[in-house]
């Protein structure tokens, strides 16, 4: 199954996400169209200490409420995963990892986006400093693992990137 391009049209143009307008040809012959939202992807950080999970609390506009998340943030332009997992771990709480590990890659909505996160663990750190972004305003916290995952079964964590780290280290999988 494959769909081909036919033309493309350019809808915005922004800071953290862009947004085209492909016309397609289905296998079929059929020609319909894509919205496609592009976005650089990023990368976030099981990080577990202790017998602990570390957690944000961050006001996510979108969804008018504060959400349960790993630490992750945005890709730089051409920036490696490996690079922006552990600079966002150390910019949002202080943390260095030594011993950062790629989990998977996922892509959390394929409907319309280009989106890929990296997803990373570490259980061993150094202490930096924390350096929000000027935008950015979030509580961390280590959260016991028998909460965390009655966070989960209460729908109290409802993150997809969050949850597929957490479920992936419930279960036991290995690297």
């Amino acid at each position: 199954m494959i769909e081909k391009k036919l033309s493309t049209e350019k809808i915005y143009d922004g800071v953290v996400v862009k947004l085209r307008k492909d016309k397609i040809v289905l296998e079929n012959g059929v020609e319909t169209y894509r919205e496609i939202i592009s976005h650089g992807g990023g990368a976030c950080i099981l990080a577990v200490k202790d017998g602990k999970i570390l957690l944000e609390k961050q006001f996510r506009y979108a969804y008018g409420e504060e959400i349960y998340e790993i630490p992750a943030g945005k890709r730089d332009l051409g920036e490696d995963f490996y690079l922006t997992a552990k600079r966002e771990l150390e910019e949002e709480t202080g943390l260095i990892p030594l011993n950062l590990k790629k989990i998977t890659e996922i892509y959390p909505t394929p409907g319309y986006t280009d989106e890929v996160i990296a997803i990373f663990y570490a259980d061993e750190f150094e202490q930096g400093e924390v350096h929000f972004d000027e935008t950015e305003f979030l509580t961390f916290e280590w959260v016991e693992q028998e909460k965390v995952f009655k966070m989960i079964e209460n729908g109290d964590i409802k993150d997809g990137k969050t949850l597929v780290a957490l479920l992936w280290y419930k279960s036991g999988l290995k690297i």
